[in-house]
């Protein structure tokens, strides 16, 4: 069902509006009001029932070499209203249909003495209010380079956030949760070491960003629609509580180069008075174009293994030999080095979990370090780092795809670009016809490092160009896309749904890298994955990485427990089983619940939440009758109470309830936990214990 109702108000004479311009969402639980300063400064304020959530806030731009920037002097000159209604179906998601329905408010603004024009549209849902800047076709603007976007959001008060620094190469660190004066005091211990950084404010964070009042409003604020553009980050003013768009800049600090007609991204702004609404938002989506891909039969859903975790612990390496200090491909002769022994992307290891992956109903394997160059591939700013399509000796392309095809299982393709972005390109559609050649459907690429070309940011728009003209480049070739070190998602998998995962933010690898802490888990679905899903990686089940690597010393602040809710709390169509085939062989009562959770849903019901502390999921598998239920729990032990009301009425279930056992601690019993099997209906409920970095993962399944 489709309705657009399309109303314009033509002004006589253009004659100036001094009157607010008033925008109600279609429920009536929001109002948006917009207005002109006296001075000609555009404002917009946001109200939720009837509470102020952000005040009077300036919009506008300002522009490089210009006389006069688009910040004042403007005058209303039209304005026009549409209400919008319809039910799409994603090709993968949380839910089977979504709604997208909204109340529409544009305005054109004239501004005095340069005759340009700038629209603000603005799109109020029931769940918040996303807006931009549209810059019409105008003589008087065509090119113009963008200085510094001015959008404001004035909050009511000192609010708690989750927040991360901001930073123009890396989303990797873990959240703070603070008031908002606290930031500046917080900042230094918060931006921890990476290996491509760059702040620009001690009260700088990143979007998607979550704060709390402390009447209980949950504002989320995060950008939609990120094309052509430069990634925003908010600038915070702590004596006045307003934060101010911060744009990436290019190499010469530009922060983006413009042609009209052209149009912003959406700013966002989520809204509700109980937490489970935020993370059940489909806002961001709501604002993305429709899918542009045709024939979308070829995107599906992937639950993986791989050759990666014992790299990531230092187990294994990329590299295939250590006898060559530096490497030049095409020169380097590989076949007379000397294997280094700790080289893991070998034809036997590759095809033990190829067998993993089949004995198990895994869809794929990924194999990481397959090809030539991993011996000097990071930290020398080098160009022609990869070519994406010559194998180590130890690596039978041809073999090991026959390997696995023979037994149902696809290998997934690693592109690591060591952030050499125009080499990537150079190179691409030979690495995705390779991939086509050889059965590989889908890649997981890479951009750790500082990036070529030299001064290019991560976030910047040039770059933010290039992911999405890789992204569309695979669809060409009919190949999914799982990015790493990437911008963070802006809900563009609405448009190309090939884009199955990101990562963007710190995944599980940091648990091998020193730890993350243990509520991470409860704070990421309020941020990070407001744009879309997360390759979080998970299910560890040994904790102690000293296991694996005598020199690491890194711990995994989780149970096993809280490791298998994470597929159902933490949602992406792509799903990796994170460990080594002998750790899952050792707790095979527990990896069921991975072989068992689905990865694709027709509904989900988030049944409780609170930002860092818990999250509590239920979803119901595509096309069946089956639900999972997934519980992460933060730093304090709780008793997590929930209902069975969604499930269908008169139907027998039997749930199995993988749960922390009583003594169960995420730093010192990480690996205890109980498992038992209870028969319920939609009248049933459940009181189950959450210890420290825990949580439960229950499987109903119809009782026929």
């Amino acid at each position: 069902m489709k309705n657009f109702i399309f109303t314009a108000f033509i002004l006589v004479a253009f004659c100036n509006i001094t009157k607010a311009q008033q925008l109600k969402s279609p429920e009536g639980k929001f109002v948006m009001e917009f207005s002109l300063q006296s001075d000609g400064t555009p404002t917009y304020n946001l109200k939720y029932k009837n509470k102020e959530v952000v005040k009077s806030s300036k919009l506008g731009l300002e522009l490089k070499d210009d006389k006069k920037s688009l910040l004042n002097d403007f005058t209303i000159i039209d304005t026009k209203t549409a209400t919008f209604d319809e039910n799409w179906k994603p090709v993968w998601g949380e839910v089977a249909t979504i709604r997208n329905h909204y109340n529409e408010l544009a305005v054109t603004l004239s501004q005095k003495g340069t005759d340009r024009q700038l629209l603000i549209r603005f799109r109020l849902f029931d769940d918040g209010l996303g807006f931009r800047y549209e810059f019409p076709t105008q003589k008087n603007l065509t090119y113009f380079v963008i200085k510094e976007e001015k959008t404001q959001f004035a909050m009511t008060g000192d609010h708690t956030a989750f927040w991360i620094p901001g930073d123009y190469d890396t989303q990797e660190y873990d959240y703070t949760k603070s008031k908002l004066s606290e930031i500046r005091g917080l900042a230094e211990k918060a931006y921890t070491a990476n290996v491509s950084q760059k702040s620009f404010s001690p009260t700088g964070v990143q979007t998607s960003l979550m704060l709390k009042t402390a009447e209980g409003l949950y504002i989320n604020l995060h950008e939609a629609a990120l094309i052509d553009y430069s990634c925003m980050h908010l600038n915070l003013d702590d004596k006045n509580m307003i934060f101010e768009s911060w744009l990436t800049p290019d190499a010469k600090g530009d922060k983006g180069h413009m042609q009209a007609p052209n149009h912003s991204p959406w700013r966002t702004i989520i809204v509700s008075d109980n937490a489970t609404e935020i993370l059940d938002s489909k806002m961001t989506l709501n604002l993305n174009d429709p899918c542009k891909i045709e024939d979308t039969s070829w995107i599906k859903p992937v639950k993986y293994v791989g050759v990666w975790w014992e790299m990531i612990t230092g187990k294994s390496s990329w590299s295939y030999t250590n006898d060559f200090p530096t490497v030049q491909l095409g020169v380097t002769d590989f076949s007379k080095a000397k294997p280094n022994g700790t080289h893991g992307a070998t034809n036997a290891n590759v095809k033990k979990y190829i067998d993993f992956a089949a004995l198990n109903g895994f869809d794929a394997v990924l194999v990481e370090g397959w090809n030539e160059g991993w011996e000097d591939w990071f930290g020398h700013s080098k160009d022609y780092v990869f070519d994406f399509v010559t194998p180590y000796p130890d690596f039978d392309v041809k073999g090991l795809h026959a390997y696995a095809k023979s037994k149902g299982v696809k290998i997934m393709m690693h592109h690591e670009t060591s952030g050499s972005v125009r080499n990537y390109e150079r190179h691409m559609d030979k690495a995705y016809k390779f991939m086509n050649d050889n059965g590989y459907d889908a890649v997981k690429s890479g951009y750790v490092g500082d990036i070529l070309p030299r001064g290019e940011n991560h976030y910047s728009q040039w770059i933010v160009n290039h992911y999405q003209y890789a992204l569309e480049k695979a669809a060409e070739y009919k190949i999914m896309v799982n990015a790493h070190e990437a911008v963070r998602p802006t809900g563009i998998s609405r448009t190309y749904p090939n884009l199955i995962g990101n990562e963007s933010a710190r995944g599980t690898e940091y648990q091998a890298f020193g730890g993350s802490k243990a509520n991470h888990v409860t704070i990421l679905p309020f941020t990070r994955l407001i744009g879309g899903p997360m390759d979080y990686t998970p299910g560890i089940f040994e904790m102690d990485i000293s296991k694996l690597n005598p020199d690491n010393k890194s711990h995994v602040n989780s149970t096993i427990a809280n490791q298998l809710a994470l597929y159902v709390t933490m949602y992406s169509p792509l799903q990796m089983a994170a460990d080594l085939p002998e750790h899952y062989n050792k707790f095979a009562d527990a990896f069921q619940f991975i072989k068992d959770v689905a990865i694709d849903w027709d509904e989900s019901k988030y049944l409780e939440a609170e930002p860092g502390d818990y999250i509590t999921v239920a979803r119901k598998a595509k096309g069946t009758n089956n639900w999972f239920v997934g519980n992460v729990n933060g730093d304090v032990s709780r008793t997590s109470n929930i209902n069975f009301n969604f499930l269908e009425k008169g139907k027998k279930y039997t749930a199995t309830i993988y749960a922390d056992a009583k003594d169960a601690h995420y730093k010192t019993n990480p690996q205890a936990y109980t498992i038992k099997k209870i028969a319920i209906t939609n009248k049933s409920k459940l009181s189950q214990l959450s210890v420290p970095g825990g949580g439960y993962a229950i499987s109903i399944i119809e009782t026929k």
